[in-house]
Parts: structure tokens; sequence; C-alpha cells
């Protein structure tokens, strides 16, 4: 049995907390606010801001964990490098973590290695980026140098937008009090998943994604394929592992990319040193690619197990998966919730949540963590999964007043 210390306490790290008891170890979270997520299944538990480097410190130094964990927040990543460095554990490197939280290290780091990425321009004041803007001469992306679920994410098409925006999105950069202003590219939208093997970075699940009309910084569908009939998958992966392989992220960490596809070309948008939310790591990797990627994490960072490299299950080629949000017209009233059980009797649809009930006022989201709910399927073929999620919209409806 290995001890480990687990941040933040957050839903989506359900699946790996459960996953860590299963394997026999002894699990304490961090969380900055009582009645968190994983609380029921952890050992131990401490209420402490995880940003919070010295109290974190302290709590770890007097728990003695083994492994300092954390698979689905990119915020936490430099606090699990700062913690294993004082303790003196395995685990990712204080540059690593920068590199893989902070966009203008991201972009740096591209032009190092000539791997496509936007042009862009880390600014501290709004003169700064008004001028990157007018050099543009076009749309342009407004974001902090380290957020996460597209908070402060603004698309910039006239200079009075960067006043605007400037403050709004300045207060979720933490790492430093600058924004990075970019070029936007333009194309169709990708997500990469991945897992660090000894013989290099293993690209797992692929998503093409569409955005709300209403807001593109936000997707609404993420469909999971194996192979594309209009996009070389091949060399997205090709790309993706070449970034990893370039860095020194450790055997056993996950990744989560994103790309855009512009004449021709993949420019890398961002990537994290953790799985995808929303379930994506733990549900739909496996699913797509028949890796066990939490078995091989635990195994790898927790064991000390290093096994050999991983693969996709070439049975499963023609096998897609979708991570769907809802959306509604307008805000309001929910006055009813029609059609649930295609959600809840169908064995293909493996994981659902609504964000609401009956009686709640919801909005269209404005962010990625204020999506009103999602669902997650599958199926052997693109066309049975484009069936069923036809299927899904005519019968599930929000009726909102």
């Amino acid at each position: 049995m290995k001890k480990i210390l687990l941040l933040p306490g957050s839903a989506m790290q359900i699946p790996l907390i459960k996953k860590l008891k299963e394997s026999g170890h002894y699990v304490k979270s961090l969380h900055p606010v009582d009645n968190f997520p994983t609380k029921p299944y952890s050992d131990e538990y401490a209420l402490v801001d995880i940003l919070n480097l010295p109290k974190c410190l302290e709590i770890a130094k007097d728990f003695e964990p083994n492994v300092v964990l954390s698979e689905e927040c990119d915020i936490a990543m430099p606090t699990i490098a700062y913690l294993s460095k004082e303790l003196k554990l395995s685990s990712l490197s204080e540059a690593d973590a920068a590199l893989y939280t902070d966009k203008s290290l991201m972009r740096e780091f591209c032009k190092k290695h000539s791997i496509l990425s936007p042009g862009f321009c880390k600014c501290t004041n709004v003169l700064e980026a008004k001028e990157f803007f007018r050099l543009q001469q076009g749309k342009c992306i407004l974001k902090p140098l380290d957020s996460n679920c597209s908070k402060g994410v603004f698309i910039i098409e006239k200079e009075n937008d960067i006043d605007h925006y400037w403050e709004e999105s300045i207060c979720f950069s933490k790492c430093d009090n600058a924004l990075l202003i970019e070029q936007y590219i333009e194309g169709v939208e990708f997500t990469v998943d991945g897992i660090v093997t000894p013989a290099g970075h293993k690209s797992l699940a692929i998503s093409e994604k569409r955005h709300y009309d209403y807001n593109p910084s936000i997707a609404y569908e993420l469909f999971f394929s194996n192979h594309n009939d209009n996009f070389d998958y091949n060399e997205l992966r090709k790309i993706n592992n070449f970034f990893v392989d370039c860095s020194t992220l450790p055997i056993g960490f996950f990744t989560h990319a994103e790309y855009k596809y512009m004449n021709g070309k993949f420019y890398l948008i961002e990537i994290g040193a953790r799985g995808g939310g929303n379930y994506i790591s733990s549900d739909i990797v496996p699913i797509v690619s028949g890796v066990d990627n939490y078995a091989y994490m635990i195994n790898t960072l927790v064991d000390g197990i290093i096994k050999e490299d991983v693969c996709i299950d070439k049975n499963l080629y023609d096998r897609c998966a979708v991570l769907y949000f809802f959306d509604v017209p307008t805000s309001g009233v929910v006055k009813e919730i029609q059609g649930l059980n295609i959600l809840s009797e169908n064995p293909n649809v493996i994981r659902y949540d609504l964000h609401f009930a009956v009686g709640d006022t919801i909005q269209r989201a404005n962010n990625d963590s204020a999506r009103v709910g999602y669902y997650i399927a599958y199926a052997e073929s693109r066309t049975a999964l484009c069936a069923l999620m036809e299927q899904i919209k005519e019968t599930f409806k929000i009726i909102v007043e």
C-alpha cells in the first residue's frame, strides 16, 4: 500500500481515486472547500487552497506521501512539481509544470522545435496588445497565460475589444501579471489525449470539435474516432508525440492537447500534462483505444512498475465515441425535462449528467464549466454513433420558459 496525496478533490478525479482505492492504496485529498466530491472516497482530507504552497507543503510533510497526484487539473501541476521537489519524490519537474501550463512558454517551445502554433505576444499592458493586433490585420485571441475551462478567453475583432476584455481576462492569469494575444487560427479544432511510455509518447484518442455559434470558444461536441476521411490523424499523432518527446515529461503522465487545422496544416493551440476533462481520460480513452490508461499511470507513477509500450487495439479501428454538451435556446426557468430515459436506459450511453433540475434557472454557457450538462456515448462505427446522437436529439428535450 502506498500513500497518495491527491489534489484537488474535484468530481472528475473520482474515477482516479476509485482506481487507487481498488489498487489498495491510501489516499488523502486536498480541496479548498468542504463537502468536495472525492471526500467520501478519501481515507483522509484537508481543506486547503492547492495554490497555497506553504500550507500544502506543511500538510504534505505531515502526511509523508509516496506520490503526489492530480489527473484532471492544469492549475494543480505547479503545486505537484513543487511538493514533489521539496519531498524528494519522483514527478514532473517545475520546468515541465511551467511548460505545460504557461501558454507563452508553449509558444516559445513550439518555435524552438519548429512546431506550428499561432503567432503571439505576451503583453503586460493594453498598448502592447493593441500594437500586436494592428500588425495582425485580422481577428486575434486574448487569453490568460494559465487559466482553464476557457475562462478569460476572448475573440478580439476590433481594437476596442482589448480595452473591454483586458481586466476580466487578466484576473485569470496566475503565474504572471500578463496576457497572451495571438493570431486567430481559422479552421476545425481537435483534441488529442495520450500518455508517456518508455517508447515515447503515444497519442491514444483524437476528437473533432464543434462549437456553439454564439460562443466559438466553447465546444458542444467532441467526436472521437481512430481515423477520419477528411484529416490525416496519423500526421496529427506524429506532431503531438513529437512535442511531448521533445520535453522531459516523465513516463506515466497523461497529456491533453488542442490543435486547429488551417491551410492543410495542424497548429498546436495548447497542451496540458493531464488527461482530458469531463471524463475523457477515464471513460473515452479506454473505449476508443483499448488501453487501460489509469492502470498504466498507477503502475508507473505509484507502484514503480515500468511496462512496455502501449498501442491502440486494432480491433477498435472503427469504434467512435462522443462527448456532447447540451444547450438551451435562451435563459429561463426549466419547466420540464423530456426523454431522459434515452440517456438512462441506453447501454451505449455510458455517462450523463445534468447540472440543473426542474425549477432551476439556466442560461447559455459563457465558459466550459458553465455548460448545463452532457452525455458520453459510443458505437462500433461512425454511422451507428451518428444515428444514436440523432435519436437522442429528437427524444431528449429541455423545456425552458
